[in-house]
């Protein structure tokens, strides 16, 4: 177990690499140049050469890389070329609200997603064929359409929620937890539907296994089978769900962001790149991949952990 540990961190660590290579030759081949994007348009060549010498920018590539992630490695992301804030500390910022996100919407429709499924297969017949439409439609509507749809039933017409804006912990936690419900469900229902679905799935296979037929002949009580020993055996494709759910969030929050104005990565990332602030997008492109790599390495593990087949090898 050890062995295959160390080789799935020597696997991390490498995609965490490429990436880093790739964000930065990107920023490179993007037009113009840290001078003209830090003094603007109206600046003269001379005052852009004597910002881009400063900055190290006309030094060999190689030596530029190995510095900037030097620096990175130490988790300085160096400073805004647009107001000159610290990157990492502007992500340490934005980090929270996006993993608070993605978390949130994941559980909610972790919790969600497998009671329909489970309900779905036990049930079947009309009550599966709705909870099958109802999650048909789920998936096929944009998750903007959603928001928008949300906030005009619970911000507009019964201003149950705030309809944007985002509260800290620290500055108030009712209203902290409120400024997150509208996007968190927003973002959940479309993965709801997808883990319903694919618990549906799971939990139709795993009732028609041998043991599970053994246990019912044995008078084994309903619920322990259906959610000690079904829902254990169908458990993989669901985790693997859940994982692939919160990543897909993670990494996709923009919309939901720019919707509620949240100050996550998401908005970050969409700012930065469209005013080319290349230390901003390489701060935050390094920082999504290690949350994604560390969750696909976690749910690696799990998977090994839940199947006995894996675990045994």
């Amino acid at each position: 177990m050890a062995i295959y540990v160390a080789k799935r961190l020597l696997m991390a660590l490498a995609t965490v690499l490429l990436v880093a290579v790739l964000a930065f030759l990107l920023v490179h081949a993007m037009p113009g140049s840290p001078g003209a994007v830090s003094l603007g348009a109206g600046a003269s060549q001379e005052a852009i050469n004597r910002v881009n010498e400063k900055l190290g920018w006309s030094d060999p590539l190689p030596a530029q890389f190995f510095r900037w992630l030097g620096s990175a490695a130490q988790g300085d992301f160096g400073v805004s070329l647009i107001d000159g804030r610290s990157v990492s500390a502007d992500l340490a910022n934005r980090l929270p609200v996006t993993a608070v996100l993605a978390a949130g919407a994941t559980l909610l429709s972790a919790v969600l997603g497998i009671a329909l499924g489970v309900t779905a297969a036990v049930r079947g017949g009309m009550v599966d064929r709705i909870v099958g439409a109802v999650c048909g439609l789920a998936v096929a509507l944009p998750a903007f359409w959603i928001g928008i749809i949300f906030v005009y039933l619970f911000a507009v017409q019964s201003s149950v929620f705030p309809a944007t804006g985002y509260v800290p912990f620290e500055v108030s936690t009712q209203d902290w937890a409120l400024s997150l419900a509208l996007p968190v469900i927003t973002l959940a229902v479309g993965g709801a539907a997808f883990i319903a679905r694919q618990t549906r799935a799971s939990m139709l296979e795993a009732l028609q296994q041998e043991h599970i037929r053994t246990l019912r002949a044995t008078a084994t009580p309903t619920w322990k089978i259906l959610y000690v020993h079904a829902l254990r055996y169908a458990s993989l494709p669901i985790v693997a769900g859940i994982a692939v759910q919160f990543i897909g969030l993670f990494g996709g929050s923009v919309i939901a962001e720019q919707l509620f104005a949240m100050p996550g990565l998401g908005q970050a990332v969409q700012t930065s790149v469209s005013t080319h602030d290349a230390p901003s997008v390489q701060g935050v492109v390094v920082v999504a991949t290690v949350v994604v790599v560390a969750v696909n390495l976690v749910l690696e593990l799990a998977t090994k952990f839940l199947d006995p087949k894996l675990r045994a090898s």
